[in-house]
């Protein structure tokens, strides 16, 4: 692995691991129970203890009274457990997403910085072959190759030609 690959992976663990030390508390809480909300172990747990409770107030386990026969206390149960867990998970959403975004923006700040880069390596492969009196096939796109993309008009451009709802 090279150098400046591995220089990157280093830095991508370095800053995820300063982001998860910078959530606090409650979001880190959030995180974990979502992370736990989100297993298997957690799927096995409530498969034991609601088909325990089902059974035994259906009746079908002996010496065991039936304490919930209408299953009303067992939905109440169930209905506060999915709040709460639907807020943990949107919690860890909003963070993840929030995250998802930084790299985003990373992501196209390289890319606008790479394509600058590319087209100032075209104009100056261009201006060493005008020197040296060399012709290509793409000597008519070299104009605009040659020039900088501008983000703002390509977003509009989109936005124009996206379809209206």
């Amino acid at each position: 692995m090279s150098s400046v690959l591995e220089r990157n992976i280093e830095a991508l663990h370095a800053r995820r691991l300063r982001e998860e030390r910078k959530a606090g508390f409650q979001e880190r809480v959030a995180d974990r129970i979502t992370r736990f909300t989100g297993s298997m172990r957690f799927v096995w747990l409530h498969l034991g203890g609601f088909g325990f409770w089902i059974l035994a107030n259906l009746g079908w386990i002996p010496l065991v009274p039936r304490w919930d026969p209408s299953f009303v206390v067992l939905a109440m149960i169930a209905s506060v457990e999915a709040i709460f867990l639907s807020t943990f998970v949107l919690i860890s959403q909003n963070r993840m997403a929030a995250a998802a975004d930084e790299r985003a923006d990373l992501d196209l700040q390289i890319s606008l910085l790479a394509e600058h880069e590319v087209t100032k390596l075209t104009a100056l492969v261009a201006a060493i072959a005008d020197r040296l009196d060399v012709r290509t096939e793409v000597d008519g796109e070299l104009g605009e190759l040659t020039r900088n993309v501008a983000p703002e008009a390509v977003l509009d451009e989109i936005e124009i030609r996206k379809p209206k709802e």
